[in-house]
């Protein structure tokens, strides 16, 4: 059964073009990745601080190992001090 979930971040207002940077330097390795099958992130137009991760993985497996990725690592330990929120839900597809 696929995942698919979304990740909010809202930067702080003197971090946007990092995050802005770090988020987007994961979209090609990620896409890379073994069981991906949807990975974009998102700014919102009307408040640039307002980012999405859209991503879709094949199984837990995939998502695991996304987790352990080396791109992944260093978003991780990077993002913190750039971010003032985060949250994530899982989505369910309709129809």
């Amino acid at each position: 059964m696929t995942i698919t979930k979304k990740v909010t971040f809202i930067a702080k207002q003197d971090g946007i073009e990092t995050m802005k940077k770090l988020l987007s330097a994961m979209v090609v390795p990620s896409k890379a990745e073994e069981g991906c099958i949807f990975y974009e992130i998102f700014q919102c137009k009307d408040r640039p601080e307002k980012f999405f991760a859209v991503e879709t993985w094949r199984d837990e497996a995939a998502l695991d190992g996304h987790k352990a990725s080396e791109h992944y690592k260093i978003y991780k330990s990077s993002y913190e001090q750039y971010c003032e929120d985060k949250y994530s839900d899982e989505l369910e597809v309709l129809g």
